[in-house]
């Protein structure tokens, strides 16, 4: 199983915002996508997910065309939590969270003991099974952003693509969330996910794919990645590199 880019280029209005990018991403990974601001992480993470097609090029999943792969059966290997959602009225958390079984019952299918099981453990994964019985449009922003997260958990897919997910949440939530993607990961999920924080992706990611301007720079280990060169040619920012004390992993201090 794997997903892969071939000279892909895409973008908005006939605007290219990732240019001719060719990645193989690593099976059995956390995967930091990294960049400034407007640098295509989101764009690429889309396209990969096959909410945007591609200008130029190709996306492949198993080796196969991204996009001659059948709906249905593409939303049982990868599931994409976006970086905004809309807010739905009149629903329950519960609920919304079903709905990540869809690909396995149909819109309108009836859920089995297993698809039960299935909510209930994405609930408790992304904390909110005491929220099950609210309605989504009464939930705080951090609170609705992890209820997504569950519906994500519940399609129970391979491949986890998530753009920005830790947007809204407290410190607390962020750590929880992290946690949980090492918990996922060490059971065999493949995880990608565009991040901000450079020392959040070092410290919980074991690979990092960074990009400039819609190319993509370097990629690898974060020990081989984040140096003080790359820090001040990609993100022009002056930093050391120092050893997390706790993680062991690089850390970055700007000066």
């Amino acid at each position: 199983m794997s997903l892969s880019t071939h000279n892909v280029s895409v973008g908005y209005h006939g605007q290219a915002i990732v240019k001719n990018v060719s990645l193989t991403l690593p099976e059995g990974k956390i995967i930091a996508l990294l960049g400034p601001n407007g640098c295509g992480k989101s764009t690429l993470l889309k396209a990969m997910a096959r909410i945007l097609t591609p200008m130029g090029g190709e996306i492949h999943w198993q080796g196969n065309n991204l996009h001659s792969t059948p709906s249905q059966y593409l939303a049982t290997q990868l599931a994409l939590l976006p970086q905004t959602q809309p807010i739905p009225e009149g629903i329950k958390v519960k609920d919304l969270v079903a709905y990540g079984r869809s690909p396995y019952t149909g819109f309108w299918g009836r859920l089995t003991k297993e698809d039960h099981k299935i909510i209930q453990q994405a609930m408790e994964q992304a904390g909110v099974t005491e929220l099950s019985e609210q309605f989504v449009s009464e939930l705080s922003g951090g609170q609705r952003q992890r209820v997504w997260l569950a519906m994500t958990l519940a399609q129970d897919t391979p491949y986890l693509l998530l753009d920005e997910p830790t947007t809204y949440m407290d410190l607390n939530h962020q750590v929880e969330l992290m946690n949980l993607f090492k918990t996922l990961n060490e059971a065999g999920k493949t995880i990608i996910t565009v991040l901000h924080d450079i020392n959040q992706a070092a410290r919980y990611c074991n690979h990092l794919v960074v990009m400039k301007a819609g190319e993509i720079i370097t990629q690898g280990e974060p020990e081989s990645v984040l140096t003080k060169e790359l820090l001040e040619s990609v993100f022009s920012v002056t930093a050391q590199i120092h050893t997390d004390p706790v993680a062991h992993t690089p850390m970055c201090i700007v000066e």
